[in-house]
């Protein structure tokens, strides 16, 4: 019985053939409109919010939107999805990922939650496993029993921004079925997310994989970070970079225009005769580097926009600087 599938497009609210910048403009306004800092019911904007920033993560990945629309006529709503024969899962690093058991069974399949991502992003786009078992030699009478160390177990967790910029505590639980009683065991415990964190470093939590045998010890759980998606801000390692929107005459004649950083705006002066994707360095508004008290920079780039309608004064304007101006773009 597979997980129940998520229509990330319906979530988003646009359609299977929209563009990659409606994508992100509905992404955007969505995002800004449930970010449980400005909304009144914080426990819904929340849940709201991770799944908009999920449907984000493969619609806004070429190569996740490209596999996640090859289910084509096989997806449907309701629980139970089976992706089409064939079909491959994304792994932690890109591969499909799967484990034998002793015996030929299939390993325990532990579902996360606290994490970020649902069961449906987790097993075809998160990836898990790895680990193995490790034996060593037991001498016990009349003969040598090997202890095996219980397999590591993989999982995504998604960090926002915020909490890679100041660190967080996050409580996690998962579920996932007992080998020997067959019977659905829930895990709880706390993981502490450290200041810096950045997209795929794991954070390891000792003891929470698979059970050992013959004494072993339990495996690790290894939570592979992804940072989420913000509607301002892309991460960079420990930079930002932020886009801002500017008219032809401010490009030309120079302003100051509000930028946001992860602490509130600041007031950023645009140089005259800046051109169309050119980039501004403000320093130490980023994520922290790993060196005591060092954040690295944002990195704001500047896109020109021109209008879609104009009056005919407005018009007749723009005809007149046409004709007046020495300027040659192509020249």
């Amino acid at each position: 019985m597979g997980p129940e599938f998520k229509d990330y497009y319906a979530i988003l609210g646009v359609g299977r053939g929209a563009s990659a910048d409606d994508i992100k403009k509905a992404y955007r306004q969505l995002a800004r409109k449930f970010h449980p800092d400005v909304a009144k019911d914080k426990k819904a904007a929340e849940d709201k919010f991770k799944e908009i920033n999920e449907a984000y993560e493969v619609l806004g990945n070429p190569d996740h939107r490209k596999k996640y629309d090859t289910l084509g006529a096989n997806w449907k709503q309701g629980a139970g999805f089976q992706p089409p024969p064939g079909w491959e899962a994304f792994g932690g690093n890109g591969r499909r990922r799967t484990r034998r058991a002793p015996g030929g069974g299939d390993d325990a399949d532990p579902r996360f939650d606290g994490t970020g991502f649902s069961e449906f992003f987790e097993q075809f786009f998160g990836g898990r496993g790895g680990g193995g078992f490790q034996p060593f030699g037991e001498q016990i009478p009349g003969g040598t029993r090997f202890a095996n160390r219980g397999a590591d177990v993989e999982g995504d967790i998604a960090v926002s921004l915020d909490e890679a910029l100041n660190g967080s505590v996050r409580q996690i639980s998962f579920r996932r079925a007992n080998s020997r009683t067959g019977e659905t065991e829930s895990h709880s415990f706390k993981v502490r997310i450290p200041a810096g964190i950045q997209e795929g470093q794991l954070i390891r939590v000792a003891g929470k994989g698979e059970a050992g045998t013959g004494g072993g010890g339990a495996g690790d759980l290894l939570l592979r970070v992804r940072i989420s998606p913000h509607p301002d801000f892309t991460a960079q390692g420990s930079d930002l970079v932020t886009e801002v929107d500017l008219a032809p005459w401010e490009a030309v004649l120079g302003t100051t225009v509000n930028v946001p950083t992860l602490g509130g705006s600041i007031g950023v002066r645009i140089p005259a005769g800046t051109n169309s994707g050119q980039q501004l360095r403000v320093r130490g508004q980023g994520l922290p580097t790993g060196r005591e008290g060092e954040r690295g920079d944002l990195y704001v780039k500047l896109l020109i926009k021109v209008p879609a309608q104009m009056t005919d004064e407005e018009r007749a304007l723009w005809e007149k600087l046409a004709t007046s101006s020495a300027f040659r773009p192509r020249g």
